[in-house]
């Protein structure tokens, strides 16, 4: 799949969660960042161990991380292609201890992502998608013996998984819905009948629909462009779309703001 090996950056994203589930099975102190987001030791663990593996795959591809430093504007603009990082995705489900945080790495193409990485160490699951070749999804990742990216491949299983279900599917948060999301909702129950909600933490959400499991995900509240591109290039993969809300048009990256507008994720 294009020039990169999938092989080492499922390597890679192995590695960073054996360094999340150290911290994760011990207790574990919690910081705070300057915009109140929680940061813990597996964060800066993961980063460092994902920014190693990444220079091993190809040291002139540049890394814009969470948990990196800041790189302005004026340097990135000149990018052409490069990493977009979460060494842990869901650093609140993380402190709750429910499981539902990933790894994600990307690689943003121009302004669009063309290979994503999610993977859920707890979870032991993992999901990939090469925009254009397909997505795929590999449970008990870590137990399974993979020597090379066409073994990986032929070991997992292509997304979408669940087709032709009877009832729409919404991905949302069950306890903090938003009042633009009961909305929509409501929208889809006028037109399709019985709508059913369905919840996951992180960028788990993304791998719902990437997989069959819903068939929308809206997200009109504030996220990171870290936050969506690699299920972005899942979903996209898998066949399904991720667009803006004002607009309607696909998710760009690189932005001059990181901070992410309202958009909406479909099969």
């Amino acid at each position: 799949m294009k020039d990169l090996n999938l092989f080492d950056l499922f390597r890679t994203s192995l590695e960073a969660g054996k360094e999340i589930l150290d911290v994760y099975a011990q207790d574990f102190e919690v910081e705070f960042k300057e915009d109140e987001s929680p940061l813990t030791q597996a964060d800066q663990q993961a980063h460092e161990s994902i920014m190693k593996g990444l220079k091993a795959i190809d040291p002139d591809i540049p890394v814009l991380s969470e948990e990196g430093r800041a790189i302005p504007y004026e340097e990135r603009r000149e990018w052409s292609r490069f990493w977009l990082v979460d060494p842990l995705d869901g650093t609140k489900e993380f402190i709750k201890k429910n499981g539902e945080f990933t790894v994600n790495i990307a690689l943003i193409e121009g302004e669009y992502p063309s290979i994503g990485i999610i993977y859920a160490p707890a979870l032991d699951v993992f999901y990939f998608g090469c925009v254009g070749e397909g997505s795929f999804k590999l449970e008990n990742a870590s137990k399974t013996e993979v020597r090379d990216e066409r073994d990986l491949i032929s070991k997992s299983t292509r997304l979408p998984e669940i087709k032709d279900r009877q009832v729409t599917r919404v991905v949302a948060s069950r306890s903090h819905m938003s009042e633009e999301t009961e909305a929509f909702i409501k929208e889809l129950e006028a037109k399709h009948g019985e709508v059913e909600v369905v919840s996951s933490g992180s960028s788990l959400k993304f791998c719902l629909v990437a997989e069959g499991k819903a068939d929308y995900y809206p997200r009109y509240a504030p996220t990171m462009e870290w936050d969506t591109g690699a299920g972005q290039a899942i979903v996209e993969a898998a066949g399904g779309t991720v667009s803006r809300y004002e607009d309607n048009q696909r998710f760009y990256y690189n932005r001059e703001d990181l901070l992410n507008g309202w958009f909406l994720v479909t099969t």
